[in-house]
């Protein structure tokens, strides 16, 4: 199996993970291994290339960053598990709607491992519980290799995604990880668990760091 190196980076401004992901999608050559960044987002709303304006309700403090992914406006802040999975499609025989599927069914596989009952929506990329939202995903392809990835509500402030239409979806309301388990959790305790998850149903090695 290809070996997927993980990189737990803490919490770091939105922009400039951003731009490291360019920079390594950029200059990354056939025989470049596969990385896997967790981290953590200062509060952001970052909107996809097909997002709207009409979808940010409210002006507030926190900042906006026009960004490069798929999908609409979101909202990332402390308590928020972000997943990066910088990956080679080409050499993992993967597509790219094939990747969205995989990603969806690790936060599942996850998710189910605190017994909590979640999937997928055809029509809305994401993971949902009880028609509430835990997970958002996007993602862009570049050079055949794959950046952006998914934030997964952990135990984060909810309420920055009122001033916004979710993905675009007027209503939408989201939920977290920390309202529907009785154990305590937090990232530094859930990014492990989800890392192993996700390398295992990319039928990849995890290389901890």
């Amino acid at each position: 199996m290809l070996p997927l190196h993980l990189h737990a980076l803490g919490l770091q401004p939105y922009e400039q993970v951003w731009q490291k992901m360019q920079a390594f999608t950029q200059t990354r050559d056939a025989d470049t291994p596969d990385e896997l960044w967790l981290v953590e987002h200062p509060p952001v709303f970052t909107q996809g290339q097909a997002g709207k304006p009409e979808h940010i309700l409210i002006n507030s403090d926190i900042p906006l960053v026009e960004t490069d992914r798929g999908g609409q406006v979101t909202y990332h802040g402390p308590g928020q598990l972000v997943a990066y999975p910088l990956l080679n499609l080409k050499r993992l025989k993967v597509g790219v709607r094939e990747l969205v599927t995989l990603i969806e069914q690790s936060v599942v596989a996850f998710l189910q491992h605190y017994t909590i009952d979640a999937y997928p929506k055809k029509d809305a990329p994401g993971v949902y519980v009880n028609e509430q939202k835990i997970a958002s995903l996007g993602l862009r392809v570049r050079r055949g290799c794959s950046f952006h990835g998914v934030a997964i509500n952990i135990n984060p402030d909810l309420s920055p995604f009122l001033q916004i239409n979710p993905c675009g979806y007027a209503g939408l309301s989201m939920t977290r990880l920390s309202d529907l388990t009785q154990t305590p959790v937090d990232v530094s305790h859930t990014q492990l668990i989800y890392a192993r998850i996700l390398a295992q149903t990319l039928n990849m090695t995890l290389k901890e760091t």
